[in-house]
């Protein structure tokens, strides 16, 4: 595992994968099917690993956070960046950041709350948890009013950003003022586009951003990286037709639930068992399992 801080080469260089947790029939964290998937990843030229919604851990347990951490750390290629997550309570984080503080994780991203907050108390407890741990964190921004680009441009000044994982879905991405806002405060080099393939070509070519998560990645991590790379070819004639093949499985994402459906998918597609979901979310209802099956299977296909 990369134990150096973040730079702006890991950001531009690899898609962020951002993969599920796999667990076995007790909802146990099972090392041996992460790191196949892992491995699957990895094998596709990915480098960086970033376990946030799609791992579910707006609802891991604390009692298992330890063993986790762990179990990250061990599975990853010594060059491969891993990014945990923390959150979304300020509790939670701060007793996670107790875990944290002694590990060799270069960044820690903080998940985005949605119940009690304002956007003052939001900037004190992130730079609480970075003070904790004692190295800068990934401010993810998924919605309107969680944070203005004002309020992420003052973290970044203070040395408490690593980078910013910008995720507000448009209905066109070109036309987004709160990204125009923030490019305009932030440094671009800092702001990955976390939304996939779908919008990451204007993210990148309009607003100049840099790199992108993904959650099909892990799938088709060697097509999402050609994506990538063609984009910083200006090839966007091919970089459009990788993101077309990434599409009925995002559409099955968008339309039943994102996290559901890749946890579905990666298991379906025989990359990894991915277990049963924990609570408080629920399994993929049988009617749409195999549609899920095809999507993911034609896209591993469409990547040999």
């Amino acid at each position: 595992m990369q134990t150096t801080p973040v730079t702006y080469e890991n950001l531009r260089d690899s898609i962020i994968a951002v993969p599920p947790l796999c667990r076995d029939a007790d909802y146990r964290i099972c090392k041996t099917e992460n790191e196949k998937l892992v491995r699957h990843i990895e094998a596709g030229g990915v480098s960086s690993l970033l376990y946030g919604g799609n791992a579910n851990l707006y609802h891991v347990r604390v009692s298992e956070y330890a063993q986790m951490l762990e179990m990250l750390s061990e599975i990853a290629g010594d060059k491969t960046l891993v990014i945990p997550s923390v959150g979304p309570a300020y509790g939670l984080m701060m007793d996670q950041a107790d875990l944290l503080r002694d590990t060799k994780f270069p960044t820690v991203m903080v998940l985005p709350a949605d119940a009690v907050m304002t956007e003052s108390g939001l900037l004190r407890g992130f730079r609480h948890f970075v003070e904790a741990i004692g190295r800068p964190a990934v401010l993810y921004i998924k919605r309107e009013g969680y944070i203005t680009p004002e309020g992420a441009a003052k973290l970044v000044d203070d040395g408490l950003v690593s980078f910013i994982k910008y995720a507000i879905v448009r209905d066109d991405p070109a036309v987004d003022p709160f990204l125009d806002q923030l490019v305009d405060c932030v440094d671009r080099k800092l702001i990955v586009s976390g939304i996939g393939e779908q919008p990451a070509i204007v993210h990148l070519k309009q607003f100049g951003i840099t790199g992108f998560t993904s959650g099909c990645v892990c799938v088709a991590p060697g097509l999402s990286q050609q994506m990538l790379q063609a984009l910083y070819a200006d090839d966007v004639e091919k970089a459009e037709s990788i993101r077309k093949t990434f599409l009925p499985l995002e559409d099955l994402r968008n339309g039943i639930n994102p996290i559901r459906v890749l946890h579905q998918a990666v298991a379906s597609a025989g990359i990894a068992a991915t277990g049963p979901q924990i609570p408080l979310l629920d399994e993929i209802d049988p009617s749409r399992v195999e549609e899920i099956r095809v999507a993911a299977t034609e896209l591993l296909a469409a990547a040999k």
